[in-house]
């Protein structure tokens, strides 16, 4: 095991004091100590690519390598800018990648990882960045030498790191601000209680979707597709969706999830599906990997989802307001995007898909 501390003065020592990147599990040990840094020196990005983004923008306005953490799933994301960018048959431009390793064939895992994580190393040396694999201190030693190489060679290097290898750092860490009247699973279980029963839902990864499993148990109005993976995709899955189908299509997504892809806003006002109602679960927090925060507590969704195409905008911001504004978000044409205020708060010993084929086929019956 590697301690927090310990793998940020490695940095350090190595002149490297510039770090951006997306939440992820794995290493949220690591984003949670590094988080006290100034935002000069410490940027939290909406994806992978734009992280990747700013550091080549920080490297040309300093000459001095970035450090870049993100989750093995997300390098895909970080390609674009790696080879079009920053490769040395380019621009090339050095980055230091910090991997969270998910589907590691050491370590169980969720099968949306398994694929990911099976040809993750096979991916690095396709795109000819050299890697090293940290699992305990001394693996620090490797870590230096390819720093020091891309320094030299203004190439990429990364690290791969597995589940449980960073600990943490015992230290007070600053609370998202946020409404404590009203948690995600407060609103999940009104919503489906008043859903038609012929609507079809497309929820994003993480706690909603496992939430939404939880109180399956107990309902059965509407149909779900689970997005255990493609973070920041379940809008696009949903539009895609309504276009070709005259059933209500919910997307009940995350804060974090739609600034990763703002994008598919625009597509869904554009399109202007009277069948698609978008949710935002909006808690200003990368809840499920350690509760960093997103900065969608910023955002006028009213004003942006105008501007956008949306028909309509409806805002929960208390218990007290679900039943009837649900009932009228659910009336409305769309697209219609309503903004639930959360606090952070799930239950326990929430349920994981399983069935994955399964899922998939009881979601398209009688499309």
């Amino acid at each position: 095991m590697i301690s927090a501390k310990k793998l940020t003065k490695t940095l350090i020592k190595n002149k490297v004091t510039f770090f951006s990147g997306v939440p992820d599990s794995i290493l949220k040990n690591f984003s949670n100590y590094i988080d006290r840094f100034p935002k000069k020196k410490h940027v939290i990005s909406v994806n992978e690519g734009s992280a990747v983004s700013l550091g080549i923008g920080y490297y040309l306005s300093t000459k001095k390598l970035p450090c870049i953490y993100l989750q093995n799933s997300g390098l895909s994301n970080a390609i674009n800018p790696i080879i079009s960018i920053a490769n040395k048959t380019v621009y090339s431009i050095p980055l230091i990648l910090m991997i969270g390793w998910r589907g590691s064939p050491n370590i169980k895992d969720e099968p949306q990882h398994l694929a990911k994580g099976e040809i993750t190393p096979d991916l690095l040396k396709t795109l000819g960045i050299k890697f090293c694999i940290l699992k305990k201190a001394r693996d620090l030693k490797k870590f230096e030498t390819l720093i020091k190489e891309a320094r030299k060679k203004n190439s990429t290097v990364a690290c791969l790191i597995e589940k449980g290898v960073i600990i943490s750092e015992k230290r007070k860490r600053t609370k998202v601000k946020s409404n404590k009247s009203l948690i995600r699973f407060d609103f999940l279980k009104e919503f489906i209680n008043q859903i038609p029963r012929n609507s079809k839902i497309i929820s994003t990864t993480g706690y909603t979707s496992r939430e939404l499993i939880e109180l399956r148990k107990n309902s059965k109005r509407g149909k779900d597709f689970y997005m255990v993976g493609g973070m920041g995709h379940s809008s696009s899955v949903a539009i895609g969706y309504s276009l070709h189908s005259r059933k209500e299509v919910y997307c009940l997504d995350g804060d974090g999830s739609v600034l990763m892809h703002m994008g598919p806003l625009r597509t869904a006002g554009f399109l202007n599906r009277k069948n698609f109602k978008h949710i935002i679960l909006n808690n200003n927090s990368h809840e499920s990997v350690g509760g960093q925060i997103t900065t969608a507590s910023g955002i006028n969704f009213m004003m942006l989802s105008k501007s956008l195409g949306y028909k309509n905008f409806l805002k929960i911001s208390a218990k007290k307001d679900l039943k009837k504004t649900i009932k009228r978000f659910i009336k409305s044409n769309g697209p219609t995007l309503l903004e639930v205020k959360i606090d952070n708060g799930t239950i326990k010993n929430l349920s994981r898909p399983k069935n994955l084929l399964k899922i998939k086929k009881e979601f398209m019956i009688n499309r």
